[in-house]
C-alpha cells in the first residue's frame, strides 16, 4: 500500500539508518573484544553501509506504509550476518574465537526461523521482505561457505555460489525466472545448508567428518537445485506446445 504522507516514509527510511547504526557497533564491540583488524572493520562497513543502500532504495520504490515488525526480526539478523562477515574477513589474517563465530551465527539462523513466522502472524507479509530474507539467507550461507573453503578447500565455495549461478544463468535463460510451486523439502534443504556450515566450520570434528558434513550439505543442494531446474525446464517447454499454456501455469506439486 502506498505512503500517506512524507514522514511515514521519513519514519521507514530511518529504521534502515538505525539498523546501520546498530550494525556499526556490534563491529565496534566485536573488535574491542577481539582486536579486529583492518580487513574485517572495512569489510563488515562495507557490508552495513550496502544493507542500508540496498534496502533504502527497495522501499522508495515498494513504498510500505511501515517498514513492519517482520523487517525488524530480519534487519537484525542481517545485523549478525555482518558481524559474521567481518569475522570471517578478520580470519584471513587472524582467526577469530570459534565461540564467537559460533554464537552470532547460530542466533542468525535461528531468527530465520522468526520473521516468517512474525510476518504471518502480524498479516505483514510483503515481497520485499520474502526478498530481503531471502538475500540476508543466500549472502550468509556465501560467507560460512567462503569460512569453511578455508580449511576443506575450495570446492566448498559451490555451496555459497550456486544461488548466485541461478540467478546469472536465468540472465541467458529466462524460463528459470519462472515461480515455483512450494515445497516443503526445498525449504528443509536450505535450511540444513547454514547448520551443516556451521557445524563444519566450528570445528569440533575431525576434519574428514567435517569434510563429509559440507559435502553432504553440497549434494542436498545440488538435488534441490537440479529437482527445480528440471521442473522449471519441463514447465517451460509445456507453455510453448499448443494448449499447454494454461497447465504451465498452475503450479505442479514438486516431487518429494
Amino acid at each position: 500500500m502506498a505512503l500517506n504522507n512524507t514522514y511515514d516514509a521519513r519514519l521507514v527510511q530511518q529504521e534502515t539508518a538505525v539498523g546501520a547504526g546498530v550494525q556499526v557497533l556490534l563491529l565496534a564491540l566485536i573488535g574491542t573484544a577481539i582486536g579486529m583488524g583492518p580487513a574485517g572493520w572495512l569489510t563488515g562497513l562495507a557490508f552495513a553501509f550496502a544493507t542500508w543502500a540496498v534496502l533504502s532504495r527497495a522501499l522508495r520504490r515498494s513504498r510500505p506504509r511501515s517498514f513492519g515488525p517482520a523487517n525488524r526480526v530480519t534487519l537484525g539478523r542481517a545485523t549478525l550476518v555482518g558481524g559474521v562477515t567481518a569475522l570471517v574477513a578478520d580470519s584471513f589474517q587472524d582467526s577469530p574465537p570459534v565461540s564467537l563465530f559460533v554464537g552470532l551465527t547460530a542466533v542468525a539462523l535461528v531468527l530465520d526461523g522468526v520473521d516468517g513466522k512474525v510476518a504471518r502472524r502480524t498479516g505483514t507479509s510483503t515481497p520485499l521482505g520474502a526478498r530481503f530474507d531471502m538475500e540476508v539467507d543466500a549472502f550468509l550461507i556465501l560467507v560460512l561457505s567462503v569460512y569453511v573453503a578455508m580449511e576443506l578447500g575450495p570446492w566448498v565455495l559451490l555451496i555459497g555460489g550456486m544461488r548466485y549461478a541461478f540467478v546469472a544463468a536465468a540472465l541467458v535463460w529466462p524460463w528459470l525466472t519462472a515461480p515455483l510451486p512450494p515445497s516443503t523439502a526445498r525449504k528443509t534443504v536450505a535450511a540444513l545448508q547454514g547448520v551443516l556450515l556451521l557445524l563444519a566450520g566450528a570445528r569440533l570434528l575431525p576434519h574428514a567428518v567435517n569434510g563429509t558434513v559440507a559435502a553432504l550439505a553440497l549434494a542436498l543442494l545440488v538435488w534441490s537445485f537440479g529437482r527445480d531446474v528440471l521442473w522449471l525446464r519441463r514447465a517451460s517447454r509445456t507453455a510453448r506446445t499448443p494448449g499447454g499454456a494454461a497447465v504451465a501455469e498452475r503450479p505442479q506439486p514438486a516431487a518429494p
